[in-house]
Parts: C-alpha cells; structure tokens; sequence
C-alpha cells in the first residue's frame, strides 16, 4: 500500500512539473522571441518602457519555472534524491521570497501614499535629465500613462527648470501631449505646452491614473498571490514525501 501510494505521488508530482516545464518553455520561447524578433516588433516593445519591462520579466519568469519543472520532473521519474532536494530548496527560496515581498508590502503599504510620491518628486525630480534614473523613470511614465506629475502639472512648480530653455516654464516635456504615447510620438504643441496652454498638456496625476489602471486587478492579483504560494506549499510537501520514501 505504501508502495503504491509513494507511486502515485511520484507520476503526480511528475504531472504537476511537466506542465510547469511546459509553462516555462513558452514563457521563454515568447520572451526570446520579442526581445530578438527582426519584424519590427521588437522596435514596438523597445519604445514603450512598460512593455520592455515586462519582456525581462517573462524572460525571467519562462527561465525559472523552465528550470523549476526539469529539476521536478528529473526527481520524481528518476527518483533522484539529489535532484529532489534541488527541486525542495529551489521551491522553498521563492516561496521565501514571496512571503517576504507580501509581508514588506502589507507593512509599507502606508507609504504609498500620494504625499509620499510628491514629496519625492519635488526632492528628486531633474526635468529631462535621461541620465538620472529617477527622473527617466518618471517621463517614461508619464509619458506612457499620459499624466503629469503626481497631481497634475502644479507639482513642477517649485522644482527648478532648465536654464537653457526659454520657452519652459513649470511643465516638463514628459507632461505635452503626443499622437503615440511613446518618447518618439510626436509633440501635438510642444512650444505652446510648455509656455503653459493647457489644451496642449496632461492635465490629470499620475497617481490617479495609475491607480484606476490597475485597481480593478488588485484582487486578482492578490487571489493568484495566495493560489501560487498554496502551489508552492503543496509542491514542497510532494516533494519532501517523495524524498523521504525513496529507499
């Protein structure tokens, strides 16, 4: 009886990591694919800086689960302890790891805040420095999400402008509004946007934007949060079972 159940264990934990190895293959293989396809859809991904994030990530995460599912299957059909073992600590860093990452963002969650985000803004903020990350990475967004600021285009008043423009006045050019939402779209009015017409700029915060994009995945994302570390649970437990059978 023991033999039989240590058995069905085994094809079920080789079930379970192969359709894993499978996720993580095509995972990878997509992730390759756009980051080195010559069609031009490369140059699509590279212009929007959400979108080339988030090849990385799915390059990253194929990687991963791909890896996470060989170890699993190669254990569970071979019944290799050393493998097994692998596969144990490999699983029990991420889930590590995500717990961490949710307990930190339960207990910073406070933070978050719109006046946190503004003072940063004001304190950090160097216009159309590309070179400064902090900088870069909010005209990207607010170029992408087509808002200004946290606010809106009052939060640049108070931060210094470039010296060697005469026509800019509080409003970077992250903030005019473009035909394509990309740092190569072009300008509908730069000159008039940045001496302060406002039908020629984006009026609306950032963090509102933001917000009411992604607040409608918030559960969902919190759902399949709690599914993957059940996953990984169940997984490990498999894991050390099967680990422990194997004479």
């Amino acid at each position: 009886m023991e033999g039989d159940c240590l058995s069905c264990m085994k094809y079920l934990m080789f079930l379970f990591n192969f359709f894993i190895f499978l996720g993580g293959a095509c995972l990878l293989g997509l992730g390759i694919w756009v980051i080195v396809d010559p069609t031009g859809f490369r140059e699509i991904v590279a212009a929007n800086p959400l979108l080339f994030t988030g090849a990385y990530i799915m390059l990253a995460m194929g990687a991963m689960l791909f890896l996470l599912g060989f170890l699993g299957c190669c254990g569970a059909i071979r019944e290799n302890k050393c493998l097994l073992l692998f596969f144990f600590m490999f699983i029990l860093l991420i889930f590590l790891a995500e717990l961490s990452a949710a307990i930190l963002a339960f207990i910073f969650r406070e933070n978050l805040t719109r006046e946190f985000f503004t003072k940063e803004l004001k304190k950090h903020y160097q216009r159309n420095n590309d070179t400064d990350v902090f900088s870069s990475t909010w005209n990207s967004v607010m170029i992408t999400f087509a808002c200004c600021g946290v606010n809106g285009p009052e939060d640049f008043e108070d931060i210094p402008h470039l010296p060697h423009s005469s026509l800019e006045k509080a409003t970077p050019e992250a903030c005019c509004q473009r035909e394509l939402q990309s740092r190569e779209g072009m300008f509908l009015n730069k000159e008039d946007c940045l001496k302060g017409n406002e039908r020629f700029q984006n009026r609306q915060g950032c963090y509102t934007v933001i917000l009411n994009s992604f607040e409608t995945y918030v559960y969902l994302a919190g759902a399949l949060a709690i599914g993957v570390l059940a996953i990984e649970l169940f997984a490990m437990i498999f894991a050390m079972c099967l680990f422990r059978g194997i004479q």
